[in-house]
């Protein structure tokens, strides 16, 4: 493949790199051999080709497309028509039909990004129902939340491991589709936030030929060029590749900031019989330059201030201190084999090495007098080493009436993560008279610490359907073990979490479209640190029960969801009452509320998106006196509406235009609930044309003009104890795409 993956030599302050893992992938390598028992060619003609049997109903037989999951292109739980997808990947691991599928599942489709041209995963979701994206002009992290909690991220099924700032990063170009699947999803992936997991697709070798290059330029002295290649590299079909790649550089919406990025993405498959596919993935991401923190004080923002408002364009940090550089690669593969039509084994493994030096000024409160601002030093020097790897067996089978997809499952996941991270104070800052070249010195090692963490996890889902009823089961054992070094103190210690989680969620398919559903879920997190008396913590355990209707009418490419929940996570960490140097694990948050969303491709080129969020957010259990209020930053309303049309009139055949609104309803800055964020609504705005409907000599060629935030609406999208950030200003980029 070419591709090198740096691993950074141990250092004078005692850096290392475990190789403790060796041995237990190759362990896990083989258990996908294990499973093949002799009954496999027996089962092999029970299901019916071309066809997933839903069971009899009323004497007739109810049948969705056949869908399996496969590395393979022309993958049917990865096929999409205009913004409409009818599975996703990540929701079953078996590709089951999203309208037989007990959770509520948003797909991104490529189609929907190629229209919206988002540049990082949070504008990506933009309009999915009930995600939080806190949009700003820091582009280093992607923060996102549903339901109150946090989404965890995935990449081909697989967890973005990370640390406090080696994060690994996705552009959103390399992508080829985002699942988000909403609420407490630890059976399939393990420990897991209660919020649900986000899950991506990458760009992945094509059957036929694929050649697009394309270049972009806009607000804030943008230039980006990116290229797609892609097809097969033989006569036979047998061996397809595909190459994706992007530069960028642009000036962020805070003074003194650049960010700047170079990504590629090489993969290829090997097809040797139809049964069998491999497909290799790499990437590697350079951000030489990325966003900064850029905390604003309250005043002058949220509240008044003698001097005015403070502009979303204020600079707080050091332009000579100042510096961020991510280097980050990543290589694995995907290995599938089928034995006859009933079983098929999955291997999917990951390795990634992150590589992160930030140094950062940041800004605090003001002062009594409202000018001078307080700021502090903080710099990180991580390196994270991950690996992750799922061993999958799918079985199909019928037992009487019953029709089932059995799947089992062994994952295992590493982390080895050192971190050195120094803290101080930094000399203040004249807002009305600023300073940008003072003398910032390096301040203390506030931690320089060495971590592993690892998990095993073995899983077991039944996919069991009579007629038009569709029931799922699901459990699993995790055991999760953390080792952390202290290089300050000295001090060793291990903490070692075992959890069971389970779901179960039922499905009843009507003739006219209509599926009425639902589920118990559970999940779990393990939680670091000790209490007062030195005993490691427990998990926190998420249980969420969900109903909903989904809505797929036949004839027409939409499909709808409305959802109602109660989701609680117990074992939060709370002040100690007897010792406020120490936490408790008596903390409980409850999240209940009502989602609608709806997404549609009509013939006539129209494309539509729209959802609806309501979440009665609150902290039922808390020693900090916080009981009753809503969490921070958590709004009780969202509510977005994207449409596309694309005019079909011969005149102006394939000219296009796109328009959306998004409205975040008020949230509160901290869990305290005393200071009030207001709520804001921004557009959105697209234009497009391809110019080879109208001039046969410009074949392939599109031209394109997204904008966002399109009334430059200035508001405040996050904040802390200490400060708060503003949204995105108005962005406008021009590109032009040229396909062959």
């Amino acid at each position: 493949m070419g591709q090198t993956v740096r691993i950074r030599a141990a250092e004078s302050q005692g850096k290392k790199t475990s190789r403790r893992n060796a041995a237990i992938p190759a362990i896990l390598a083989v258990a996908a051999t294990v499973w093949t028992p002799a009954w496999a060619q027996d089962a092999a003609g029970q299901q019916g080709a071309g066809q997933q049997r839903i069971g009899q109903q009323g004497g007739a037989t109810l049948s969705l497309p056949a869908v399996s999951v496969t590395a393979s292109p022309g993958n049917p739980a990865l096929a999409a028509d205009g913004y409409v997808a009818p599975a996703a990947l990540g929701a079953t691991k078996t590709g089951a039909a999203l309208l037989e599928t007990p959770q509520t599942v948003t797909v991104i489709t490529r189609e929907e990004l190629d229209a919206r041209r988002p540049q990082t995963v949070r504008s990506v979701l933009r309009y999915a129902p009930g995600v939080q994206i806190s949009e700003d002009a820091d582009n280093r992290l992607d923060s996102l939340t549903a339901r109150g909690f946090a989404l965890d991220q995935y990449l081909n099924g697989l967890k973005q491991l990370s640390g406090t700032w080696a994060v690994p990063k996705t552009e959103p170009y390399l992508l080829e589709r985002a699942e988000v699947l909403t609420g407490p999803s630890s059976v399939l992936y393990g420990q897991a936030s209660p919020g649900g997991i986000l899950n991506m697709v990458a760009k992945r070798p094509t059957a036929e030929p694929l050649h697009q290059v394309e270049i972009q330029s806009g607000t804030g002295a943008m230039m980006q060029g990116a290229f797609d290649l892609g097809g097969p590299l033989d006569k036979e079909g047998r061996v397809l590749y595909r190459l994706t790649g992007i530069g960028r550089t642009a000036e962020t919406q805070t003074d003194h900031t650049r960010e700047q990025r170079i990504a590629i993405a090489p993969s290829v498959t090997w097809k040797p019989d139809d049964d069998t596919s491999l497909t290799l993935l790499a990437g590697y991401l350079h951000d030489p330059k990325g966003g900064i923190w850029n905390l604003l004080p309250y005043s002058g923002t949220l509240q008044p201030n003698r001097y005015g408002r403070i502009s979303p364009s204020f600079y707080t940090g050091d332009t000579g201190f100042e510096s961020f550089k991510r280097d980050q690669s990543q290589i694995g593969y995907e290995f599938e084999h089928r034995f006859g039509k009933a079983l098929t084994v999955r291997q999917n493994a990951r390795y990634t090495h992150i590589d992160i030096d930030y140094a950062s000024v940041q800004g605090l409160n003001l002062q009594a007098d409202q000018r001078t601002l307080n700021r502090q030093t903080y710099t990180a020097d991580e390196r994270l080493d991950s690996f992750a790897i799922d061993n999958q067996a799918e079985l199909k089978l019928d037992t009487g009436p019953l029709s089932h997809t059995l799947l089992a499952g062994v994952d295992y996941q590493r982390i080895n993560w050192d971190n050195l991270t120094r803290f101080g104070a930094a000399p203040t800052l004249d807002i009305l008279a600023p300073n940008y070249n003072q003398v910032i010195r390096l301040p203390g090692i506030f931690q320089n610490a060495y971590q592993t963490q690892s998990q095993i996890g073995a899983y077991l889902q039944d996919q069991i359907r009579l007629g038009g009823w569709s029931l799922l089961l699901g459990g699993r054992e995790d055991w999760a073990t953390t080792d952390n070094e202290n290089r300050v103190t000295n001090r060793r210690t291990s903490q070692f979490d075992r959890a069971f989680t389970g779901r179960v969620g039922l499905t009843y398919l009507f003739d006219n479209g209509l599926a009425p559903y639902a589920s118990y879920a559970t999940s779990f997190q393990p939680v670091a640190g000790t209490n007062r008396q030195g005993a490691a913590f427990e998990p926190t355990k998420g249980k969420q029960v969900e109903v909903g209707l989904k809505f797929q009418p036949k004839g027409s490419n939409s499909f709808a969801t409305v959802s109602a929940f109660d989701l609680r996570q117990t074992n939060v960490t709370t002040p100690d009452p007897v010792n406020a140097n120490f936490n408790v694990q008596t903390g409980e948050i409850r999240s209940r509320g009502v989602e609608l969303s709806g997404v549609a491709s009509l013939t006539d080129g129209l494309n539509v998106r729209a959802s609806y969020a309501y979440l009665d957010n609150e902290i039922t259990k808390d020693n900090a006196g916080n009981v009753g209020h809503r969490l921070s930053n958590v709004p009780a309303h969202i509510a977005s509406l994207w449409a596309d049309y694309t005019i079909q009139a011969q005149a102006l055949k394939g000219l296009g235009f796109g328009g959306g609104a998004r409205y975040v309803g008020p949230t509160y800055a901290t869990n305290a609930n005393t200071v009030k964020i207001p709520d804001y609504a921004v557009f959105d705005a697209a234009v497009h044309y391809d110019l080879g409907q109208a001039l046969p000599s410009l074949q392939g060629t599109q031209l394109a003009v997204n904008a966002s935030n399109i009334f430059d609406r200035e508001y405040v999208s996050f904040c802390s104890a200490v400060g708060c950030r503003y949204g995105l200003g108005r962005t406008v980029y021009a590109s032009v795409r040229y396909s062959w």
